[in-house]
């Protein structure tokens, strides 16, 4: 401090050297946040890697409990459906894989409580062993099946960000139908994958390419649950385009999208991951036929998740691609890029898939090699 002519002088910043200093921070912030970012992701993409191996277990240890791998839905039914408008008598065989693995998943007390059956929260319902359709919903707290609505961590990825609530929980993780086109919700489908049906159950034997050449499971986006719309902003990766002329040629399912999202004169729905205890295919399925973070068709305008054919691609916001769990319980990367062959030709029910590595990855017994570039 320096005494001038009887004034004290303290020496400080001037309003130019904090400006430089704030704006040194904010190229530094900057510079470093993306860094963060990608620290977080990759931290994500390990944990959706985890969960994915979870569920690799669990499908060896109900294959080792049960002689078979679990269907992608199963359960119970009634007699006569049209007696059971509610719905409440049964699940009627679309209880997912979610739900049949949870006791391996140390999941047993809720897989206890669903096949225990139990009145409804305000008592005016009693539900059956097995739960009721796994579509039921009722009112939350009042007739809901409150089981439907437990959020197990296992199922969700963290790169994902669906809205965590309501009668059904929710799921970012997918199984596979292989390039199977056509029946998705038939019970009895004998799908090209490696996961069978109700009425089609399938050993791990009848996976003649190779546990570590054939996937099981995979990620697909949380829709956000929406019925039929055009927008022009629904992302390819949350929505299923609606096209008749996919069962033939599913190529021409690339037509319905510009980019990111599909273009705004293609009938748009969301049903992927908005309920995880409900077996149908676009719940819960995808299919090995168009590349990972490709758009989604289906062959019919139908409104809900019923569906019966299609193209639904794998997806996930992690960069460049999709985790995938091949059925030897390893995780494997798959890039946007991978090899899908000849996608303007239809679906094939035997031999080699006509989709390239990615039609190969889905076919359990295709008589092919698929060879994953690491």
């Amino acid at each position: 401090m320096k005494k001038i002519s009887g004034l004290v002088r303290r020496r400080g910043f001037t309003l130019v050297e904090l400006l430089v200093v704030i704006a040194i921070i904010g190229i530094l912030v900057g510079l470093l946040l993306p860094a963060v970012q990608a620290a977080r992701e990759a931290a994500r993409r390990m944990q959706c890697t985890n969960n994915l191996k979870q569920y690799g277990l669990s499908l060896h240890n109900y294959e080792s409990a049960t002689r078979t791998l679990p269907p992608r839905k199963g359960g119970t039914t009634f007699p006569d459906i049209n007696a059971d408008p509610a719905r409440i008598r049964a699940n009627y065989f679309r209880k997912s894989l979610f739900v049949l693995v949870l006791p391996y998943l140390e999941q047993t007390a809720l897989h206890n409580q669903i096949e225990g059956g139990m009145t409804s929260p305000n008592g005016a319902i009693a539900f059956p062993p097995g739960g009721p359709a796994a579509w039921y919903g009722g009112t939350l707290g009042s007739t809901n099946f409150p089981p439907w609505g437990v959020q197990t961590p296992t199922v969700i990825c963290p790169s994902d960000n669906p809205t965590i609530g309501g009668v059904h929980a929710k799921n970012s993780y997918a199984v596979s139908l292989g390039d199977t086109m056509l029946n998705h919700n038939a019970n009895n489908l004998n799908a090209r994958g490696c996961i069978g049906s109700p009425q089609a159950v399938k050993k791990m034997s009848a996976t003649s390419d190779g546990t570590s050449n054939t996937i099981a499971m995979s990620e697909r986006v949380w829709s956000g649950n929406f019925g039929l719309r055009s927008t022009g902003t629904d992302d390819v990766k949350r929505g299923t385009a609606i096209l008749a002329a996919v069962n033939t040629a599913p190529g021409a399912c690339l037509t319905t999208a510009s980019g990111r999202f599909y273009l705004p004169s293609i009938q748009v729905k969301g049903r992927f991951g908005a309920s995880w205890c409900d077996g149908q295919a676009e719940r819960i399925c995808f299919t090995t036929i168009l590349g990972p973070n490709k758009p989604s068709c289906v062959n019919d305008a139908n409104v809900n998740a019923d569906s019966n054919g299609g193209v639904l691609s794998a997806s996930s916001f992690h960069t460049g691609g999709v985790n995938a769990l091949l059925l030897d319980g390893s995780v494997r990367f798959i890039s946007d890029a991978v090899d899908t062959g000849n996608t303007a030709v239809a679906p094939v029910t035997a031999g080699p898939s006509p989709y390239g590595v990615w039609g190969a990855l889905g076919s359990a017994d295709g008589g092919e090699t698929a060879m994953l570039n690491d």
